[in-house]
């Protein structure tokens, strides 16, 4: 199968309980309605780009288990590549314990299982996966030699490299500057740089930090306040959609995912940020993070009938 758009990262089967109010440490909250559905940051931006419009291709490592297997048919059925996904005979699938308050903040908690056997090996193997990508794009939820390893060869073929640097960790200058376009939240871009960022003027400031240490192209999701993109000649903010909110746990991967997708479709940078906007903005309003990911249509058609906040 043929693809524009390769991502590389997790896999994982999403526990979700909706809950009234997030406990506090050692309280135990009575909650509502359980969903389980298949998730992981890498699997959650494949489904996301695919349904926005790309042909993707998922390189991810699952375990030998019902969980794996029923995720791999989730990802087939979405019409995604999944033929280089490792099953690791040895490895339980990846498990995300997610709860969800009445307000649509979550909190969740991670066994990483086959994820954390996604190796430099594997990533040698499909070399070729690589070479066909026109955009390639990875999270920190594998093992980051595994990432660097597939980074640098990304680099030297010269594709767009899309890094989310989630969850938040500290990276070396050498892998930023091989980065086309970084996508932290707030709290990621605070951890890469050590400036808060809150506003727009300290996510300039941010942003400036990271192109200063080679990456070409940021972007700052920042919730509410909406998106701060920046490159070496213009920088701009980009207000959020006025919607309420369900349900945020894969509001940042839909809006990589998308717009990875419309990156590959040679889109401008600015009609790519406001159409993966869209698509974030309408994944909040659903529970679930797969279950929640819009399709191209829809989202097209939300664009067309809402416009920016002010």
């Amino acid at each position: 199968m043929s693809h524009n758009i390769l991502v590389i990262g997790s896999s994982n089967t999403d526990m979700v309980v909706q809950v009234p109010n997030l406990p506090a440490a050692g309280e135990t909250i009575l909650g509502g309605v359980f969903q389980q559905a298949s998730g992981g940051k890498g699997a959650n931006q494949a489904v996301a780009a695919k349904r926005c419009g790309g042909q993707v291709a998922l390189l991810a490592c699952v375990g030998d288990d019902s969980l794996g297997e029923a995720v791999l048919k989730a990802y087939q059925a979405d019409g995604i590549d999944v033929s280089a996904v490792v099953v690791d005979p040895k490895a339980k699938s990846g498990v995300a314990i997610i709860m969800v308050n009445k307000d649509g903040e979550n909190s969740i908690a991670v066994a990483s299982g086959a994820n954390d056997c996604l190796t430099v090996e594997h990533i040698e193997k499909n070399k070729a996966l690589i070479e066909q990508a026109k955009v390639i794009l990875f999270q920190l939820e594998t093992p980051l030699p595994t990432i660097e390893k597939a980074i640098a060869l990304a680099a030297a073929a010269n594709k767009i490299i899309i890094l989310n640097p989630a969850p938040a960790q500290a990276l070396s200058d050498r892998l930023l500057s091989q980065i086309s376009l970084l996508t932290p939240n707030e709290t990621e871009a605070s951890l890469l740089t050590g400036i808060a960022v809150c506003d727009a003027t300290s996510a300039k400031k941010a942003a400036q930090c990271l192109l200063l240490k080679g990456v070409q192209q940021v972007i700052i999701t920042m919730g509410e306040l909406g998106v701060f993109y920046m490159d070496a000649k213009q920088a701009q903010m980009f207000p959020a959609f006025n919607v309420k909110a369900t349900d945020s746990t894969a509001a940042g991967d839909t809006f990589n995912g998308a717009l990875a997708a419309v990156l590959a479709n040679q889109e401008e940078i600015f009609s790519c940020i406001h159409f993966a906007q869209a698509a974030a903005a309408l994944s909040v309003q659903k529970s679930g993070a797969q279950p929640s990911i819009p399709c191209k249509q829809e989202v097209m058609d939300f664009l067309a009938s809402r416009p920016l906040t002010s």
